[in-house]
Formats: structure tokens, C-alpha cells, sequence
């Protein structure tokens, strides 16, 4: 792990909420937070040349969170969210922003070099230039980092479709998915009439997966290895909100396996973050010593 950093490739955004502005993005959520776990980590995105954009960077830099962000001639990227009577947000977010048009750089490939894991989404290939560069990211690490490659898919607005996710899936060796969400890449795949289980099973197979991640809200969550699957069911908490809570699932799970924790200790570890999380107003917020340590 010397010298090896988990990368957050994507969407650097602002979450409107109800109660003001925030810094939000799966990307950044996802390197914050594993940088809380002690390990280098690093934010991959593109701002607008405005008032926002420099925000996100003075942000960034007081939480000492290391960030690889070009400024491109696009308006940074803006969410608004609305939080619903159980504490779920519902997000409109605005097309044709900064993290649309991630440009591909001497920079990014000398990071890839050094990428031991990254984590990367559906969002952010919405737009051809940034799906360019997140493919060209992955290809450029070394096959020799043994890299965790993450496919955290996040199905918002339609704008995905089933290239972008089948060449997401046979690009990453871990994928993450919530139940919803494998209903609906289960329907576009052809095999609806399979319990949710199945379902895993069949992806982790037909992928060559290492893992699949399986999150079910308030029903638990799964964690699916070759001949084995390990479950954890979700702590009861009073929410906040959930914004960002499942990136820090998955920076929490992440973490925990780079630093030699088996499946099932990385897994529980990571229900105990988004728990957490999801007491706390916004996607970013200072964790305990006790779930870092």
C-alpha cells in the first residue's frame, strides 16, 4: 500500500438542500472519507472558472483532502435535493456542468500509475468526455498495483444506459448496487424473474467479480464473494439524511480490506459508518475515532 492512493473519479457537485448548501459528488464523499481511514486518498473531478468552483477547491483544501480538479469552461456542477418524509433525498441534477467534460491529463495518468483503488459510477458517463476519461484512468493502472477497481452504480434521471453499465461491469472487478437498482439492471439484462440473491450470483459470475456489494436500505446488506456471501443488517438510527451515506459505505469498505481486514470485519465496518452518517446533516462529516480506529 506504500505510496498507493484510492482514487474517487467523477462528479464534483453542490447538494442544494432545504437547509443550504453542500459539498456533495459520490467521487469526493468516497475519497473524504477514506482518507478518514488513514490512507492516501485523492478526488478526481472538474469545476467551472466561478465562485462555486473555488468554494469546492477552499472546501477541499480545509478538510485536507487531496484533489486533482481542472477548471474547464462549464459551470460547476449543481444539485438540488429534496429530502422526503422518510429522510430520502430526491435529486435533480443539472446537465452540461464542469464534471461533464473531466479532461484527460498528464497529471491523471501519472496518478493511475500510482492508483491502488478507485471507485467510479454511472453519473459521471453520462457525457462522452468524462466516460473517455474515466475508461482511459482505468486502463492507464498498472496491472501490477493488483487494483481494486469499483463500480459504484448510481442510476439518477436516466441518465445511464445498459452500454455504459455492461462496460462499467466488465471493467470493474467490484461492483456496488442497491436493490432498486439491481431490479431495474436486472429488467434491461433479461432476467427479471429471479429472487435478489440470484440475481448477485449471476453478476459476480457472469463479471468475474471479486465482490459484489449488495445494499437493501433498512433490510441489510450483502456482501457476495465467490462461494460465500456475508450479511449485515441495518442499525437502527435516527436519520438525519441519507445523502452520501452509501459512499461512505463503500470507503469504509474499502479501506478496510486495503488494510488486510477480511470480507465480513470490512463489511461490518461499513454498516457502522453509513449508520453514522446517516444521524449527520450532509455527505462529509467528521467520523468517530471509534469506527476510524
Amino acid at each position: 500500500m506504500k505510496n498507493k492512493i484510492v482514487v474517487g473519479m467523477g462528479e464534483a457537485l453542490w447538494d442544494v438542500l432545504p437547509e443550504g448548501k453542500k459539498i456533495g459528488g459520490a467521487p469526493a464523499n468516497f475519497a473524504y472519507h477514506v482518507s478518514q481511514f488513514g490512507l492516501k486518498s485523492c478526488v478526481v473531478s472538474a469545476i467551472g472558472d466561478d465562485a462555486l468552483g473555488a468554494e469546492i477547491l477552499k472546501n477541499f483544501d480545509e478538510k485536507q483532502l487531496c484533489h486533482l480538479i481542472d477548471t474547464v469552461p462549464y459551470p460547476t456542477g449543481t444539485v438540488q435535493v429534496e429530502i422526503d418524509q422518510a429522510g430520502i433525498p430526491q435529486y435533480e441534477i443539472k446537465e452540461n456542468v464542469a464534471w461533464d467534460n473531466i479532461p484527460y491529463t498528464a497529471k491523471l495518468e501519472s496518478l493511475a500509475e500510482n492508483t491502488r483503488a478507485v471507485c467510479f459510477g454511472s453519473l459521471a458517463q453520462r457525457n462522452v468526455v468524462s466516460r473517455s476519461t474515466i475508461n482511459r484512468f482505468l486502463d492507464a493502472i498498472p496491472e501490477e498495483n493488483d487494483p481494486l477497481i469499483v463500480f459504484d452504480v448510481n442510476l439518477r434521471q436516466g441518465f445511464y444506459n445498459k452500454e455504459i453499465l455492461c462496460n462499467s461491469m466488465k471493467r470493474c472487478n467490484i461492483l456496488k448496487i442497491n436493490d432498486e437498482e439491481l431490479v431495474t439492471v436486472s429488467r434491461m439484462f433479461g432476467y427479471p424473474g429471479i429472487d435478489l440473491q440470484d440475481k448477485c450470483w449471476i453478476l459476480l459470475g457472469k463479471y468475474n467479480l471479486k465482490m459484489l456489494i449488495l445494499t437493501c436500505g433498512i433490510n441489510g446488506s450483502y456482501v457476495f464473494t465467490p462461494g460465500n456471501v456475508s450479511f449485515q443488517p441495518t442499525p437502527k438510527v435516527e436519520v438525519a439524511d441519507t445523502v452520501g451515506a452509501g459512499d461512505s459505505f463503500t470507503a469504509a469498505f474499502i479501506a478496510s480490506i486495503l488494510k488486510g481486514k477480511p470480507v465480513d470485519e470490512a463489511h461490518r465496518r461499513a454498516v457502522e459508518t453509513s449508520a453514522f452518517v446517516c444521524t449527520q446533516q450532509g455527505a462529509m462529516p467528521l467520523l468517530p475515532e471509534n469506527i476510524t480506529e
